[in-house]
Order: structure tokens, then sequence, then C-alpha cells
């Protein structure tokens, strides 16, 4: 009887170690330019993307400054995407908002209702969810309200960019509101948003978890997030929202 011994040839590691590369690479390379996670941090953009969302955000979509611009089959932004951007105030935060208005477009809000270039936009997502009027907020622009929460440079510029009541928006920018209407701080209150801010688009919720509100224990300090956690991975089941997971974002 004869014994048979296994021996892995150099080669074999040299496979496998070039298989791993090539697979991180990769992973990398997806992370880096095509996706990117996101999590919705605020109300701003109720009932479309809810507190506790967690996103893929398509990064190829619009393109953006890379040396495959000229060979990929992106495409401009258009009025009604929704998009996830620097803040220009801050560019270290994403937000994420939808388009109202594109480069030459003519702005402006009457008792809410959002007119661009003179004709009143059909917007079903919209949610207000105040009864209170306020100037600034809902017959936009007003040059003569400044409010609490207004940028001061942006309120100088919006002085120049104003014509009959509506506000254009210059090359090179887009203008965007939530849709949470009422509680959004977006481009009313500090300004466009540059084509070079914009990161991509929302391509799908990934998973999505009940926020603080309902009925869950929430960490009131640094030594509570342990406990948090905790609390998040035993419950799981039972905190994600079931049908909002895996759901494309339109």
């Amino acid at each position: 009887m004869s014994n048979h011994h296994e021996n892995h040839a150099p080669g074999d590691w040299s496979t496998s170690i070039q298989s791993l590369l090539a697979t991180v690479v990769i992973a990398v390379f997806v992370i880096t330019f095509v996706v990117q996670a996101f999590q919705i941090p605020s109300e701003s953009m109720e009932n479309t993307l809810l507190i506790g969302d967690y996103l893929l955000v398509d990064k190829f979509r619009y393109g953006g400054g890379s040396v495959f611009d000229w060979v990929m089959p992106y495409r401009q932004v258009h009025r009604g995407d929704i998009v996830v951007f620097r803040y220009p105030v801050n560019p270290t935060q994403h937000f994420v908002k939808r388009v109202v208005g594109v480069p030459g477009d003519h702005i402006r809000l009457v008792e809410r209702r959002v007119f661009v270039n003179g004709t009143p936009l059909t917007e079903p997502y919209v949610r207000y969810t105040s009864s209170v009027h306020d100037v600034f907020r809902d017959e936009f622009p007003r040059l003569n309200v400044p409010v609490a929460g207004l940028e001061g440079f942006w309120w100088l510029q919006m002085q120049k960019l104003v014509e009959d009541g509506q506000l254009i928006v210059p090359e090179g920018h887009y203008f965007v509101l939530g849709d949470n209407r009422d509680e959004s701080l977006d481009s009313r209150y500090w300004g466009f948003v540059p084509r070079e801010n914009v990161i991509g688009r929302p391509l799908l919720i990934y998973w999505s978890v009940r926020d603080s509100d309902d009925d869950s224990p929430v960490p009131t300090s640094p030594g509570d997030k342990l406990f948090h956690f905790a609390y998040t991975a035993t419950h799981l089941f039972q905190i994600t929202r079931w049908d909002r997971t895996f759901r494309l974002v339109k």
C-alpha cells in the first residue's frame, strides 16, 4: 500500500493570493467609484425617505470630474431627481434632497406650491406638516423677510439673482428642496448645490430600522452606546422595517 501526500505547489499559493488581491481591488473600486452607503439623518425627505433608512448611492449615475466621464453612459442631473451631495456650507456633511431647479430655471413658491419658469410643478411626493404660514418659506424668494437659520452669504447672493420675483438658477448649480417641505433646511436657506458637490443618486434602501420614537430604548449618554448596539443586535428582526428593506428609491 502506498501513501499519497498532497503537495501544494508555490504556484497554487500564488494563484490564491492573486485571486484575493483581485477581489479586494474590485471591492475597493466598487466602494470608491460605484456605490456608497448613506444613512438618512433627518425627516426632511419624508415620506420618500425616512430616518433610519440605509441607502446605497449610485455614484456612477452623473459622473463628475472622473477620467472615465467621456466613455461612461452618464447623464445630466434632471429636475425631479433625488441626489446626495456635499452640503455647500460644510462639505464634510452629506445631504439628500430633490432637485427642483436646474441651470437657467426661474424658481418661485406661491403658497407653498413650486413654480418653475411660470409653470406649477406636479409633486405627489411632497408632504406638508405645518398649519402655520411662513412667508419666507412658503412665498420664496422674499428679499425683505430674513429668518432664523438663513445663511448670510446666501441672503446677499440672492439679492443679485432675483428678477420679477423669481430666483434664477445659475450655470453649474441646482436648486434643491426636501419632500417634507415644511421641515427641510434646503436651498431656500443656504443656496444652490454646485455640480461638483453632487455625489450621486440613492439607488436602493438596503436596510431600514425604526427610529428612536418607535418605543425602542435610546442611548442617553455615550456610555449607553454599547447597550444600544446590543439591543439592536438582539432585536434586529423586531426593529427592521421589512416593508422598506430592498426598496428602490424613486
